[in-house]
């Protein structure tokens, strides 16, 4: 019997580090912040879309396969590849890779370099990813057993000492309980991390086959092992920075710069040495991030394009236009990245969630893509709303969706389409049964 524990803590931490990047670090501070007395409310809305969610994702791709593409055997191999193409490209370099820099760049130089050019920070910040990236097969082991103990203690320092001496009193804000918690579960959308966990699924799931684990069960056990190690992680993580962030006592305003209120919080808790705390804090969250996103997008273009492309330029061109965006602010790329998530989020979870919960009890997979068609259509209507396209009928259908306020106007019309196309192709079925028997 293979000895689990010490795979299971590199492969856990290594998922750990992958999902934390620039959005973990500075959202769970402003949510705190804007739920005030109400943080524990809020630490329950981040904990369902930023750690629940994204555990889903892992779950999902190990119970069907050893990638995300695997999943097209029960669906549909072409729309399973182009929402890999889709999700590959917000993970990648269009939006998460990019925040990382920017990320690493206001929180992590600017405020002890304040004259250093967030350009050739850019250049400099890439070239460390692709140095560190190219080496595919030791990406994993990099990550979990290096980056990650340090950025976990780096970061532990900051919430246990912020535990132990709060800066200030919980404010009460004027927002209830349940607007916290909305309020949070809407924000956990900005991690990215349930579209990162299906492809993230993938590098751990080869980690441990590399690692021996070469039996499907040994495989599922050692990764769901992996992927509760990670959960843990970012609760404590999450709750505390939620926590830092509703005692800050930071002045609330219109224009709340997240990454400004992270560094208020790390002088508060830390005096003077904080800022070199957060910025060590942030280079490794950022760069671990980066590191795996960039690995993954030149392990997808390599399959994307049959080799065409192999996987050390992949990572080059990634970074390259990863460092196009990331000379743009933090701000910046969380305000145009929310028209591609509210179009890619719930494509993607459907999928997720009708797999899940009955993929292994329904086989045909006529049900699986009228439930991607049917949320792709609803989820179409933000972006019409965004760019203000048929306006007043989008936002009377939006209206008329159940949970549309809450950002899930996708769920229960994609369930339903699901059911129908199930019941319908089982009614097919017991029809040329009859005629074939008489």
């Amino acid at each position: 019997m293979k000895n689990k524990f010490g795979p299971a803590i590199t492969l856990g931490f290594a998922l750990f580090a992958m999902f934390f990047g620039a959005g973990n670090l500075i959202l769970p501070p402003f949510i705190g912040l804007k739920s005030g007395s109400e943080w524990f409310a809020a630490v329950a809305g981040f904990f369902t879309t930023g750690i629940i969610a994204p555990f889903l994702g892992v779950l999902t791709v190990v119970l069907f396969g050893i990638s995300f593409t695997d999943l097209g055997r029960k669906v549909n191999p072409f729309i399973v590849t182009v929402l890999a193409f889709l999700i590959m490209l917000c993970i990648g370099p269009i939006v998460a890779i990019p925040r990382t820099a920017a990320a690493t760049y206001e929180i992590g130089i600017k405020p002890l370099l304040p004259g250093f050019n967030n350009v050739v920070f850019s250049v400099v910040f890439f070239a460390v990813v692709i140095f560190l990236s190219v080496s595919q097969s030791k990406i994993v082991d990099i990550i979990g057993n290096f980056l990650t103990p340090f950025l976990i203690l780096s970061l532990g320092i900051l919430v246990v000492m912020g535990i132990m001496n709060p800066p200030d009193v919980s404010k009460i804000t004027g927002i209830s309980t349940q607007e916290s918690f909305v309020f949070a579960f809407h924000e956990g959308y900005q991690t990215l991390d349930v579209l990162a966990s299906v492809i993230f699924a993938g590098i751990i799931i080869s980690a441990a086959i590399d690692k021996g684990y070469t039996n499907s069960n040994d495989r599922f056990k050692i990764t769901i092992a992996a992927g509760l190690i990670s959960m843990v992680a970012l609760l404590f993580i999450y709750g505390g920075l939620i926590y830092l962030g509703a005692h800050s006592g930071y002045p609330m305003s219109e224009n709340i710069s997240r990454t400004d209120l992270l560094l208020h919080i790390s002088n508060e808790v830390l005096g003077k040495n904080g800022t070199v705390v957060i910025s060590f804090a942030v280079a490794l969250a950022c760069l671990t991030t980066a590191i795996a996103l960039s690995s993954a997008m030149g392990s997808f273009l390599e399959k994307f394009t049959f080799r065409k492309i192999n996987y050390k330029v992949g990572v080059v061109i990634t970074c390259l236009v990863s460092a196009y965006f990331s000379v743009k602010s933090v701000e910046e790329i969380i305000d145009y990245a929310v028209v591609i998530l509210g179009f890619v989020y719930p494509i993607t979870f459907s999928l997720i969630l009708t797999l899940l919960f009955f993929g292994k009890i329904i086989f045909s997979k006529t049900p699986f893509v009228a439930a991607v068609v049917t949320a792709a259509l609803v989820a179409s209507l933000s972006v019409f709303q965004y760019f203000n396209i048929f306006s007043e009928p989008v936002e009377q259908i939006n209206s008329r969706l159940p949970l549309s306020q809450h950002q899930l106007g996708w769920l229960i019309p994609s369930f339903l389409v699901f059911f129908i196309a199930a019941a319908i192709n089982s009614g097919r079925k017991k029809h040329f049964k009859s005629i074939n028997s008489d």
